[in-house]
C-alpha cells in the first residue's frame, strides 16, 4: 500500500470506530448520573450521623486528623445510594455494549478479510472491527473477573482463527500465505 492508501485505511478504521460505538448509543445511551442524584442533595449539610440516616444518607466517619473543636466527627454521603443505582444502570448498559460490540467486531473483521476486493477497504474494516471489539470488551472488562476475561480472549481468538482457515479454504484468496 502506497502513503495515500495507508491514510484511506486510517480513516476508515477511525469512522468505522465512530459508526459503531455512535449507533450502539443510539439504542444504549448512557446513563445520566443526574438522573440518578438529583443535584438539589449536593447543596444540604448534615452534621451527624442521626441527620443522616433520616434522609437516607450514609454516615462516613473521619479518620485521621482530630476534627476541630465544634466540628462534626464525620460526613453525610448523600449520594451513596443514588451512586450505587447509577452504577448498577451503567453496568447493564456496559453488558448490553459488550454482547453488541463483540460479534459485531467480529463480523466487521470478517467482511474487511473476505468481501472487500479492495484491499484498503478491507484493511480499513478489519482495524475497525478491532476497534469495536476493543470499544465492546473495554466496556465491560471492569465488571468481569480473569478467568472469565481469558475465555473470551480464548474464545475469541479461536474463532477468528477458524474463520481465517474456513474463509481461505472455501474462497482460496491465500490470506497470509508467504509466496515462494
Amino acid at each position: 500500500m502506497n502513503v495515500k492508501e495507508v491514510i484511506l485505511a486510517i480513516a476508515i478504521i477511525v469512522l468505522t470506530i465512530f459508526v459503531t460505538y455512535y449507533g450502539i448509543n443510539i439504542f444504549f445511551p448512557s446513563p445520566d448520573y443526574n438522573t440518578y442524584c438529583s443535584p438539589d442533595k449536593y447543596n444540604i449539610y448534615i452534621n451527624n450521623s442521626a441527620e443522616c440516616e433520616a434522609v437516607a444518607g450514609r454516615w462516613n466517619p473521619s479518620y485521621g486528623v482530630a476534627p476541630a473543636k465544634d466540628t462534626p466527627n464525620g460526613y453525610c454521603d448523600l449520594t451513596w445510594k443514588c451512586s450505587q443505582e447509577f452504577n448498577d444502570a451503567e453496568r447493564e448498559r456496559s453488558r448490553n455494549v459488550f454482547f453488541i460490540a463483540l460479534p459485531l467486531g467480529v463480523v466487521i473483521i470478517v467482511a474487511g478479510a473476505f468481501f472487500f476486493g479492495l484491499e484498503v477497504v478491507g484493511t480499513g474494516l478489519m482495524g475497525g472491527g478491532i476497534g469495536t471489539l476493543i470499544y465492546g470488551s473495554g466496556a465491560y472488562w471492569p465488571y468481569t473477573e480473569n478467568w472469565i476475561r481469558f475465555l473470551l480472549s480464548l474464545a475469541g481468538l479461536v474463532v477468528l482463527i477458524w474463520l481465517a482457515y474456513y474463509f481461505n479454504k472455501k474462497f482460496g484468496k491465500g490470506l497470509g500465505k508467504k509466496k515462494r
